[in-house]
């Protein structure tokens, strides 16, 4: 009866064992994860009140006090098949998905919803909708060094629906090819129309092409570690739409003064062809300069940006607190940022 009752302990505390293994590896293979941001944004030489601008870059742009978005991502990841489920609220939520307009009048909340297969070590193939593959800066503020964004990042596109393919050509060469609907049109395609991508990575340098209904742009994203305290981005682009679009180049250079502080800018030369729009001049072939010079403070999962930014364009794309046309800005942000 003592074997018999011992044998049942044992067989018991190896089934409960067994169990809580098992719940463990369940439990690694799901998380959640995402962020919030809030921010206070003031011009120096602007109005601050109903006649208030910004930048014609996207996000940060709400004077006073204001809100980002709240990010909240749940991701399943197995040995072969995975997903992701990317959702916003709030509006630079609401202005990332701006192109989803069927179901935005009804809260349309995905930043990006895939499904993943890793054929093998190599190939992985990816079938939803999920963020631009261009340019240096993402949507998500935790991604990002500066908290205001790039003319470069926010006339590229944000996001595509389709289906690409990724492969690890060797340790240091990757390649990536996809269809994908229009530009930024993540729910369905209401063209017929398809965009077609392509991405050729080496050591962290990324040479990028995408071509949408005639249009297309080329983008070239990197940067390199100078020392062990200073990093330097690299972002240039390209994009022709039958002879509108615009170029660029931006720099960020980043500098960690100790563990928890780093001082970095963005200097960006930011051009259109023809009158593009994006600056806002109302002028064909405007240029503008910005300089951002931004404080990274972290405090464990709790970051805070301080930012001084100057704006300064060939034509008159500002209005000064008389309401009167100029070519120059500068504004002030502060941001809380807490990733999760």
């Amino acid at each position: 009866m003592k074997k018999i009752i011992i044998a049942l302990l044992l067989l018991s505390i190896s089934v409960n064992v067994f169990g809580q293994e098992e719940t463990e590896e369940q439990t690694k293979k799901f998380s959640l994860s995402g962020s919030i941001d809030a921010y206070y944004r003031v011009n120096f030489d602007a109005p601050n009140d109903e006649n208030a601008i910004a930048p014609g870059s996207s996000f940060a742009n709400l004077p006073g006090f204001a809100l980002g978005m709240a990010n909240v991502i749940a991701s399943y990841e197995g040995e072969k098949v995975g997903f992701v489920a990317d959702l916003v609220f709030g509006p630079r939520g609401t202005d990332a998905i701006f192109a989803s307009p069927m179901y935005s009048a009804t809260g349309n909340i995905v930043n990006q919803l895939y499904a993943y297969w890793n054929v093998s070590e190599s190939v992985t193939l990816t079938f939803g909708n999920f963020n631009t593959f261009l340019g240096y800066e993402v949507i998500s503020p935790t991604g990002n060094f500066n908290y205001s964004t790039s003319y470069l990042f926010s006339y590229g596109p944000f996001s595509h629906t389709g289906l690409k393919a990724d492969f690890a050509l060797s340790e240091d060469f990757s390649l990536m090819l996809a269809v994908m609907n229009p530009t930024d049109a993540t729910e369905f395609n209401p063209t017929g129309k398809y965009a077609f991508g392509a991405q050729l990575g080496y050591k962290g340098q990324y040479l990028n092409f995408i071509t949408d209904d005639g249009a297309y742009e080329i983008d070239f994203t990197g940067g390199f570690d100078l020392s062990e305290k200073f990093f330097l981005g690299i972002n240039g682009a390209y994009y022709d739409n039958d002879g509108v679009g615009f170029a660029g180049g931006a720099l960020y250079p980043q500098y960690a003064t100790s563990d928890s502080f780093t001082l970095g800018l963005r200097g960006e030369y930011f051009v259109e062809n023809g009158d593009f729009g994006a600056i806002g001049t109302g002028v064909e072939d405007s240029s503008v300069f910005a300089a951002t010079l931004t404080g990274s403070y972290t405090i464990e999962n709790f970051t805070i940006k301080p930012e001084l930014r100057l704006d300064s364009s060939s034509d008159d794309a500002f209005i000064d607190t008389d309401l009167m046309p100029k070519k120059s800005m500068s504004s002030f942000v502060l941001a809380a940022i807490y990733a999760f």
